[in-house]
């Protein structure tokens, strides 16, 4: 009954601080940890110890795969040094150089327990430093450095530690720890790159959504067992495992099972990582209180947490800098990679917030280790500062440095491109697959419906919120309208017992699938961004686009034809040949593709307020 009661709890605490973190605006996983701190210390609340266990089998696994599978794997490899740098390098110059501070200020403590302590703090956690930086809005090149340095850094600070508590044991050699990593790295990338082989090979073959998303939620264990069963890293196992899946999953068959596993996967990763920044806030009544008897003396104790922290903050920038710009001193580097601006990597060395896995780390200690609990403290501490001090001041350092994440304007012009492609491809495939027997409403009801939804992304741009809902905006409100009714009767029908259930529920499932579509077609794209890192192009070079001109715009630019047919106006495009003015796709009289047709004008372009995209109408290009 208390095992029920504090699951009952945790869930009801991680729902309420996320919501209230949402509603007042406060970053969620801090306001986590300060609820855990205010419950440790509650007489009521039992004394709550973190089993490393739990931690890093049944935490650690799930949120790395949850997070790798939202990781472009493309992404992924384009900043793989950066990576490498930052996941390898710093955590191996930050075991080194914790463990020596450490070992300067306590002699008492033997260096291979500095240098465990050192391994334990090293690595930024995975979960806050991906919380954080999305909530804050940075640019999409930090946002993926750090979440690929936050995937792969605990498996280089787990190798560290392991060495680490082998030297406590005894004597280890050189030799053993580089052989360590060999195994712990090559062993994860093997077992990764066959659990991804196996289930996905497994996936393909199993239609039943119930099966397929089963196998996807214990996809994290079946890569890590087998992993650390030869002592290799699970955890490198785990992440290389959800890169792959995460990559191959939309060229999978089956689209109920994708839905199911993202929807699964985003509750999943909601209440794990959420209950994390919780425990830590719970740890803290029983660390302190662990280290008051210990011979150290109190003083001495906390004056050198207040060290360690201070040189975990230091050092991180001290390994950023130069690792991010002394590459690039090297020509090929510099070409195919420019130096980003010193911004970037001011961000990168503030963002180092560890989080629970620290904390699980460090109880992996051996129990009879002397001073084990002022190493546990010394985490603790670090843990904390860093959430404290680093998540309160890195949205202001975000700020300050005048650093703003991807335009969702930008965003949406990008969306709308790729769908104008993809919708040009599927009527393109129907074309090829009609014949002559199809019926010729079914295939005008195809086009019609793949062409509107194409529209509704441009519709999306260039919208004052003041104005009239678009024509797929206002299909949206409309027709959630009509499925409430329709909702409504289903489920009066139920009540009168004239339908079997499994009737019921088929019709109410469909319901819900379209009326979640149409929410997402509802969603507004934000309007305060920053700008971004520029609009993606498409591949291949445009002519019409190169050699377009440049016209001025009208004062108070309208569409002629609209006015004369008396339709309405969603849009507005003008021709940059001869100035034409006319109305988008959305709009009924699409008079700006009628101009392109009659005129031979290849090349159109946005007149909306805040707006300067152009497009090629002959190929299809966006510019």
């Amino acid at each position: 009954m208390e095992v029920a009661f504090g699951l009952l709890a945790l869930v009801a605490i991680v729902c309420a601080c996320s919501a209230l973190g949402h509603k007042i605006n406060i970053s969620v996983p801090l306001l986590l940890v300060l609820a855990g701190v205010g419950c440790s210390f509650l007489p009521f609340v039992p004394t709550i110890e973190l089993n490393p266990e739990l931690v890093l089998v049944g935490l650690l696994p799930p949120l790395l795969y949850a997070a790798a599978l939202q990781t472009s794997l493309f992404d992924f490899g384009s900043n793989r040094r950066a990576i490498g740098l930052l996941s390898v390098g710093y955590v191996i110059f930050g075991t080194v150089c914790i463990g020596l501070v450490v070992a300067w200020l306590f002699p008492e403590i033997p260096l291979a327990a500095a240098m465990a302590l050192g391994a334990v703090v090293a690595p930024p956690d995975a979960v806050a430093a991906t919380a954080i930086a999305r909530k804050v809005g940075m640019p999409r090149k930090i946002v993926t450095i750090l979440e690929g340095e936050s995937l792969v850094n605990d498996a280089t600070a787990l190798v560290c530690l392991r060495a680490a508590i082998a030297a406590i044991a005894g004597t280890v050699s050189a030799a053993e720890i580089a052989g360590g990593f060999v195994l712990a790295a090559g062993g994860g990338l093997v077992v990764g790159i066959a659990a991804a082989f196996v289930l996905t090979a497994l996936r393909k073959r199993i239609r039943n959504v119930a099966i397929n998303t089963s196998i996807s939620l214990i996809a994290p264990l079946v890569a890590y067992l087998p992993a650390e069963a030869i002592h290799a890293s699970g955890v490198l196992a785990v992440v290389v495992t959800g890169l792959i899946m995460g990559t191959k999953a939309p060229s999978m068959p089956n689209g109920a099972a994708r839905l199911s596993q993202r929807s699964n996967w985003h509750t999943v990763q909601f209440l794990l990582e959420n209950s994390v920044f919780l425990l830590i806030g719970l740890q803290v009544r029983t660390i302190i209180e662990g280290v008051r008897d210990d011979s150290l003396g109190p003083e001495r104790i906390w004056i050198g947490c207040a060290v360690v922290l201070l040189a975990v903050l230091v050092l991180r920038p001290v390994w950023v800098f130069p690792a991010t710009y002394l590459p690039r001193l090297i020509p090929a580097v510099r070409r195919a990679d420019p130096a980003p601006p010193w911004q970037y990597a001011a961000i990168v060395s503030w963002a180092g917030m560890r989080g629970v896995v620290t904390l699980a780390a460090v109880l992996v200690l051996p129990a009879g280790l002397e001073h084990r609990s002022v190493l546990i403290l010394m985490a603790l501490v670090v843990v904390a500062g860093t959430l404290t001090l680093q998540g309160f001041t890195l949205p202001g350092l975000v700020r300050w440095l005048h650093v703003s994440g991807p335009d969702p304007r930008e965003d949406a012009l990008n969306e709308a491109s790729l769908m104008q492609m993809a919708t040009a491809a599927g009527v393109r495939r129907l074309q090829e697959i009609r014949s002559d027997s199809d019926p010729p409403e079914v295939v005008a009801m195809l086009k019609r419906r793949t062409q509107e939804r194409g529209l509704a992304a441009w519709e999306r741009l260039g919208r004052p919120s003041a104005e009239a809902a678009t024509p797929s905006q206002r299909y949206a409100q409309l027709r959630l309208e009509m499925l409430d009714a329709e909702r409504a009767k289903v489920l009066e029908l139920r009540r009168n017992g004239e339908y079997a259930h499994e009737v019921l529920a088929n019709v109410l499932d469909r319901l819900d699938v379209e009326e979640s579509m149409l929410d997402a077609s509802l969603e507004e794209p934000e309007s305060d961004g920053g700008r971004g890192e520029g609009i993606a192009r498409p591949r291949g070079v445009c002519p019409h686009l190169e050699s377009a001109p440049d016209p001025a715009i009208p004062a108070d630019p309208f569409c002629a034809a609209c006015l004369q047919e008396g339709t309405t106006t969603v849009h507005l495009r003008m021709c940059v040949e001869c100035s034409n003015v006319a109305c988008c796709d959305s709009s009924s009289g699409t008079h700006a593709y009628k101009h392109f047709r009659a005129s031979g004008h290849p090349v159109m372009r946005s007149i909306e307020p805040g707006e300067d995209w152009r497009w090629c109408y002959p190929d299809e290009l966006l510019g």
